[in-house]
């Protein structure tokens, strides 16, 4: 079937050829700041014990190991590196989206079972510092939501669990309305946190694809697929959380391209607010929001339906008596208080991008590179026009937050989580990439070996 090229493919993208000693130049030396943070942080905590964590940079621990996961994530891998670059450019567009989630599904599903089920899937987030051990305080939602403030800094009675504590209580509200809907325990919610979280593929894929054009969506989807971040997707629910961000960011992609905004505006700023009520942190997905309003041609028309859909969730948390305001505050001093106090900030502000590059691999590496060098080659004269620089410019507002986060200190560590918001908005960068499926076998590769020698703790 002959596909039509979306109306956003202003001047045709190109893929140059060229660079590959770059690109090379590039994953080396993401790889030897993997390195480098791995072996100072080795030495750094088993000297100190300040870094907190079993294997450096990131949570776990080491434990070669298999699982009832290992064959299919085998096969997933192998059908993806084989087929994902040609069935991309082949399948009509709604086809390819319903293969990416199910592409996506199928990879992050393998690789929490890799752990087996109990320790992949189901029992992780029961453990002492996740939600669901609080379940059974939420029974009177209102008061729970006013008592709120006075059980998040450790000395408080009966303090919070630390993620409890550590994010508004949207976070634990989602695993308590689960529990209202009889889907309680430690298996639905990892079920809700995979299967939902996947979603944050095909969220970024339209995305890309109103803003960009639909040839560099397609050759970004395999990579939105067999991505290593898949592995803390499944299951934490950062997952969760990003994939609202993501949808939050399609709508608002939809809304300053198409010709009707109000309800798309509507939506994007009603998953906006929720998604501050989730986690404190992702109050920086407003960087990736301005990029997308810049890209779009309908941005002032649109902003009032957006704010009239963010305002939803302050007034309903507000009137329920949860300050937001006094929680983030009370947050920081219990940030203090824990780990984040203990925590080397000048290990952590450059150990936390070689967790990022184990999230989101090396290809993603080599095409961060080649976007810098698209936007640098067009110039900001050529951004409006140019499909590759507009892609460029909505990646690198992703690593921009990223890059605020990391500098702010409130990020020491368990960024491989934490940002998995941030890290799937890089992975379009993959479609500047020529020979997709040498890069795909990387990617695979390296969340294969990390899945199967770390158990990491998500």
């Amino acid at each position: 079937m002959k596909r039509t090229p979306d109306r956003t493919d202003l001047h045709g993208p190109r893929v140059r050829p060229g660079g590959t000693a770059a690109d090379a130049c590039a994953v080396a030396a993401a790889a030897l700041l993997v390195l480098a943070a791995a072996l100072i942080g080795t030495h750094l905590q088993n000297r100190y014990g300040t870094l907190r964590v079993g294997w450096p940079p990131i949570v776990g621990d080491w434990m070669p190991h298999a699982g009832p996961g290992t064959p299919a994530a085998l096969v997933v891998a192998v059908a993806v590196v084989a087929y994902g670059p040609s069935l991309a450019a082949r399948l009509p567009w709604r086809p390819l989206l319903l293969a990416v989630w199910g592409g996506a599904l199928a990879w992050t599903w393998s690789l929490a079972l890799v752990d087996g089920w109990q320790r992949g899937v189901a029992g992780r987030l029961t453990t002492r510092h996740e939600y669901l051990q609080v379940i059974d305080r939420f029974h009177d939602i209102p008061a729970t939501l006013r008592d709120f403030h006075a059980h998040i800094l450790i000395g408080a009675p009966d303090n919070w669990p630390a993620h409890v504590a550590g994010h508004p209580p949207g976070a634990t509200l989602t695993f308590v309305l689960l529990d209202r809907m009889g889907l309680g325990g430690g298996a639905w919610a990892g079920a809700f946190v995979i299967t939902v979280g996947s979603t944050a593929a095909v969220a970024v894929l339209v995305t890309v694809r109103r803003l960009t054009g639909e040839d560099l969506a397609r050759r970004a989807a395999p990579f939105l697929v067999l991505v290593p971040a898949a592995i803390w997707t499944g299951a934490s629910a950062d997952g969760w959380f990003a994939a609202v961000a993501a949808w939050a960011l399609a709508l608002l992609s939809l809304a300053v391209t198409g010709r009707r905004p109000a309800w798309t505006g509507l939506g994007a700023g009603l998953l906006f607010g929720l998604t501050v009520y989730l986690s404190y942190g992702l109050t920086l997905i407003v960087v990736t929001a301005a990029a997308v309003l810049l890209l779009g041609t309908r941005r002032l028309r649109v902003l009032p339906f957006v704010a009239a859909g963010f305002l939803v969730a302050p007034a309903v948390f507000t009137a329920l008596g949860f300050d937001w305001w006094e929680a983030y505050r009370l947050l920081v001093t219990r940030y203090y208080q824990g780990a984040g106090g203990v925590r080397p900030y000048g290990y952590w502000v450059w150990a936390n991008l070689a967790c990022t590059v184990l999230m989101v691999g090396p290809a993603t590496v080599a095409g961060l590179r080649r976007g810098g060098a698209e936007l640098w080659r067009s110039g900001r004269a050529a951004v409006p026009r140019d499909p590759a620089a507009r892609l460029a410019l909505l990646v690198g507002s992703a690593l921009l937050a990223l890059l605020v986060a990391d500098l702010s200190g409130m990020s020491k560590a368990e960024t491989e989580r934490i940002w998995l918001p941030f890290a799937v908005w890089l992975l379009p960068a993959c479609s500047f990439l020529p020979g997709p499926r040498g890069w795909l076998a990387g990617q695979a590769a390296l969340a294969l070996l990390l899945n199967h020698l770390v158990l990491t703790g998500w």
